[in-house]
């Protein structure tokens, strides 16, 4: 993973925090951790459906090294790894709910696909028809 050699300069707040839980992996897998508890890396995997290992790694190690979420390694073998929300990525739930609404009430669902919207999302635009 890269390193930066400088420290990042930020010109605005939503700078800062867009690089903590923007991009195009960590919004979703940071709903998939709210929504699943504590949960393994296969599963992570699986729930995110068109990752790379890769990719993946990259953006746990990232939300780690934020603070957001933390790995609890277990002593068995097979070695058991589980990821989950720490207080600080808690406080970022309301947040990305509140970015959701906003999603819900200016797109459709049309252009919405996979098991984790269908599972998690679908029924906000149900229930927008249903208003």
């Amino acid at each position: 993973m890269y390193q930066r050699k400088t420290p990042k300069e930020y010109y605005c707040t939503v700078d800062y925090a867009l690089d903590i839980f923007g991009g195009k992996w960590k919004p979703r897998l940071l709903c998939i951790i709210a929504n699943n508890g504590p949960i393994r890396y296969c599963d992570l995997k699986d729930k995110m459906e068109n990752i790379s290992d890769t990719a993946l790694a990259d953006s746990l190690k990232e939300l780690q090294n934020n603070g957001i979420i933390s790995r609890h390694q277990y002593n068995e073998m097979p070695i058991r790894v589980e990821y989950f929300l720490t207080n600080k990525g808690k406080t970022l739930i309301p947040v990305l709910q509140q970015i959701s609404n906003w999603a819900v009430q200016n797109s459709s669902s049309k252009i919405y696909r996979g098991t984790h919207f269908n599972r998690i999302h679908k029924k906000e635009f149900q229930n927008k028809r249903e208003q």
